[in-house]
């Protein structure tokens, strides 16, 4: 009994021991990093008032806070920054959809600043920047070396006032210059049409109104065809969407989905992760879906690929996306600014990140090129040709009845309008083209 309570006691006093020499390194490193930390800040401070003091101009010190505030964020990743007052109330005003530029959603890539993608129907977009320009100068000022957010407030300015930007793109042995009008940027979430008996919802970003827009089109276009059950399928179109709400993101997504994971959140803790699921309902009622995207697809666009994708809900049809795969949470803080940080990835339902990679369509298109033809070709690709019902006395087709000759006319309108939708929008062609195979072959179980 002796011998068993010694050892009990002998085990208990090495694990004592064991501790106490495990611990002592640790806390003599935590509290070597807390100097470290306090050192640096006093460095902070010492270089902070030589600058006021010695600097050959006056500072205001509130921009130089800012600015060191800025350059602490910015080091982390291209999406973490600091919002000044006037910047944090931009941002919340364009989640509401209305506010002044000229239309198009940047990052920054090798110090200059790169298109995203140009938001349908601004300034941009009608000047002809692309996804995936990169901009240099703004009105012959180089951008290079600046921050994200000093790049864009270059490129900010009065409704109606001109800006110059260069561009260099790539397929282009030389950078030009694009002159853009500055206008008020009106974001429609989602616009919508009819192409033939298919549904076509464009969701040109993922703000307060995409969900409700979404659900009010969707209906519109289905009464106008006369009904879920004369709808062939939906074409959910998120190309040069540059992302948004992650919220909005959720709700488009659950709109298609029955049930099942959406995406996921993890971040630098394990229980701050987040998983958020579908509930019952689909307003497409099964119908297909193939959904459009693009190298300007980004964040909140690709949640909704990759989750209907994963969840084989959808065809995914064009180029790969953007690879925005982060969370980026606003914190408030005083003096009415705010914090811009990445507090999280997310995850699609099978668990795959998107973060650098992207969506990888099902099935790739690319966008081919504008065509840009001489006149003459031109004109005549646009005169009318004759065939042999345009001769004179040519014989009548005594094959078909006139109900079966004004059917067959209708079909060929159809064939002709999917051909000019080709030269149009190849890859919508194609999305549609999909969707009418798919219901050649019918129902599967």
């Amino acid at each position: 009994m002796k011998k068993f309570v010694m050892a009990a006691l002998g085990g208990t006093v090495a694990g004592a021991l064991l501790t106490t020499q495990v611990a002592g390194p640790l806390l003599a490193q935590d509290n070597a990093r807390n100097t470290s930390v306090y050192e640096q800040l006093d460095l902070f401070g010492d270089i902070f008032e030589r600058i006021r003091a010695q600097y050959v101009e006056q500072v205001d010190e509130g921009e130089l806070i800012e600015a060191a505030i800025n350059g602490m964020l910015t080091s982390l990743d291209p999406h973490s920054s600091y919002l000044a007052p006037k910047d944090f109330g931009d941002m919340q005003v364009q989640t509401r959809g209305e506010f002044g530029g000229l239309g198009i959603e940047v990052t920054q890539e090798d110090g200059f600043v790169k298109v995203v993608s140009p938001i349908d129907d601004t300034p941009a977009a009608e000047a002809g920047i692309e996804a995936g320009d990169f901009i240099t100068h703004v009105d012959g000022e180089s951008v290079l070396g600046l921050t994200l957010d000093a790049a864009v407030t270059m490129m900010r300015g009065p409704v109606g006032s001109e800006i110059v930007i260069t561009v260099v793109r790539e397929g282009f042995d030389e950078p030009f210059d694009v002159t853009i009008t500055r206008d008020t940027i009106k974001l429609t979430a989602v616009r919508s049409r009819v192409v033939r008996d298919t549904v076509v919802m464009r969701i040109t970003t993922f703000n307060d109104q995409t969900f409700p827009n979404l659900e009010e089109k969707m209906a519109e276009e289905v009464a106008e065809l006369g009904g879920m059950e004369a709808v062939s399928g939906f074409v959910i179109d998120l190309r040069n969407n540059p992302g948004g709400l992650l919220t909005q993101a959720i709700k488009v997504s659950d709109a298609f989905l029955d049930k099942g994971e959406i995406v996921s959140t993890r971040g630098r803790d394990p229980q701050d992760g987040e998983r958020f699921n579908a509930t019952p309902g689909d307003l497409a009622e099964g119908k297909p879906i193939v959904v459009l995207i693009n190298g300007g697809s980004a964040s909140a666009s690709e949640i909704v690929a990759g989750a209907l994708q994963d969840h084989r809900r959808a065809i995914v049809v064009g180029t790969k996306s953007f690879g925005k795969g982060s969370v980026q949470s606003v914190v408030p803080l005083r003096g009415d600014g705010a914090m811009r940080l990445t507090t999280a990835r997310y995850y699609t339902p099978s668990g795959r990140s998107i973060q650098s990679l992207g969506v990888s369509p099902d099935i790739v298109v690319a966008q081919p090129p504008r065509r840009v033809e001489a006149e003459e070709d031109e004109e005549a690709n646009n005169r009318p040709r004759r065939s042999e019902a345009d001769l004179r006395g040519a014989l009548d087709n005594d094959s078909i009845s006139e109900a079966e000759r004004e059917q067959l006319l209708k079909e060929r309108q159809k064939a002709e309008d999917a051909a000019e939708l080709r030269e149009e929008d190849y890859q919508l062609a194609y999305a549609i083209d999909i969707l009418k195979g798919l219901n050649a072959l019918g129902p599967t179980d």
